[in-house]
């Protein structure tokens, strides 16, 4: 089921200091336009990385569902992992057959690469909050 490794979601205060932080600092060459979400109530960027993506989110409005970790975490951190799938909804259907809680409505949303995503609960994932996204289509990995 589980495919390649997408990108690490990093919620951040600020993507602009984010960006310039990957680019000083760790020699990062390639940060995408950031682009607002609303949907998921955040702003987001990506910052290319030869094997991967580093996915900057930060709070777009008020109701954002990043502010709870940005107020437990005010400097930033990493939120969560991404991997792909081949199909959103067989791999959402064999994760709850095998007791895995879906976030939300456990229906698919679009994601920020445009693509149906869902999270699994930390709680099943060994604390760690995982998305999984369906691999674009002419993209297979």
């Amino acid at each position: 089921m589980i495919g390649r490794l997408n990108h690490v979601g990093v919620a951040t205060p600020s993507i602009e200091a984010s960006v310039a932080m990957y680019r000083d600092l760790l020699g990062a060459t390639k940060a995408h336009t950031p682009f607002d979400l609303p949907a998921q109530g955040v702003r987001v960027c990506f910052v290319d990385l030869p094997n991967s993506q580093v996915e900057l989110i930060e709070p777009l409005g008020d109701d954002s569902p990043i502010h709870g970790f940005l107020a437990k975490n005010p400097r930033g951190g990493q939120h969560h992992v991404c991997f792909e799938v081949d199909d959103i909804l067989a791999a959402r259907d064999a994760l709850r057959a095998k007791g895995a809680t879906i976030l939300g409505t456990g229906e698919p949303r679009i994601g920020a690469h445009g693509t149906p995503i869902i999270f699994v609960h930390p709680k099943d994932m060994g604390g760690v909050l995982v998305e999984l996204m369906e691999t674009p289509k002419g993209e297979a990995h």
